[in-house]
């Protein structure tokens, strides 16, 4: 059985040594050296790779990552039991930057956190439960854990969740969608726009066996970049500069 939250908010986080490889070097990271002095939003997760894992939960932190930030967090880790080569290759695949990759290969941090859990019917063998929690100078604060069941529920831990507890007023960026080709000097426009106006989406690449074929059934056109805005398409670096210039004076 999960522990609750409320058993766990106002206590500290566990100490345990994360085995890191920053620069491809191997370092240890105490627990104690992530969370002390600093405001951190954790988010967990059952596995690199993994579905919701991969589609949703990672990715929408990695969005509000300049929202949390302007709203007092220091860092924002996620954490699964998954080893450092894994956990590494993960951020490099998502373009997660913003986000600080905590490899519990053992087990021990989610384990002392009461939040490991059997997955070999799946072949995972233990993994970490989902859930999030904001940390202030090691102390946890606020809770988010997922309801106990068979499946793999995504109810309370995700990002736009914590945004709203840390601060209600706060306006979430609407999620944003790229559809781009390597290479292409148009879509390192519409990129470096993005950029320009703090705004990070999600970048689905030709290199990932979208063909035009695909471009033109998503978006009804043929030319790249295209992308789309809270679901709504608002097409190439042109139009994208054109909508963005818009919002900026509106605002």
């Amino acid at each position: 059985m999960l522990p609750s939250a409320e058993s766990l908010e106002g206590k500290p986080v566990p100490r345990v040594v994360f085995k890191t490889r920053p620069d491809d070097q191997w370092q240890d990271l105490k627990s104690e050296d992530l969370f002390q002095g600093k405001t951190v939003v954790v988010f967990a997760l059952p596995g690199a790779y993994t579905p919701t894992c991969s589609s949703t939960h990672l990715p929408r932190f990695n969005e509000l990552a300049p929202v949390l930030r302007d709203n007092g967090v220091d860092e924002i880790v996620c954490i699964a039991v998954n080893d450092a080569f894994v956990m590494n290759e993960w951020k490099h695949g998502q373009d997660a930057d913003a986000i600080t990759f905590i490899p519990d290969g053992n087990g021990d941090f989610a384990r002392a956190m009461g939040m490991l859990v059997d997955k070999r019917d799946l072949g995972f063998g233990q993994r970490s439960w989902r859930y999030s929690m904001l940390v202030r100078d090691g102390i946890i604060e606020k809770m988010f854990i997922e309801a106990e069941g068979d499946d793999d529920p995504f109810e309370v831990s995700d990002a736009d969740t914590m945004l709203a507890y840390i601060n209600p007023e706060a306006e979430a960026p609407e999620p944003i969608v790229m559809f781009s080709r390597p290479g292409c000097p148009f879509c390192a426009r519409a990129k470096a726009a993005l950029a320009k106006h703090r705004l990070r989406y999600t970048d689905i690449s030709q290199s990932q066996k979208i063909n035009t074929g695909v471009l033109r059934a998503v978006s009804g056109r043929m030319t790249w970049p295209q992308v789309f805005i809270g679901g709504q398409l608002i097409g190439g670096a042109d139009e994208l500069e054109s909508h963005l210039a818009a919002r900026s004076a509106a605002a």
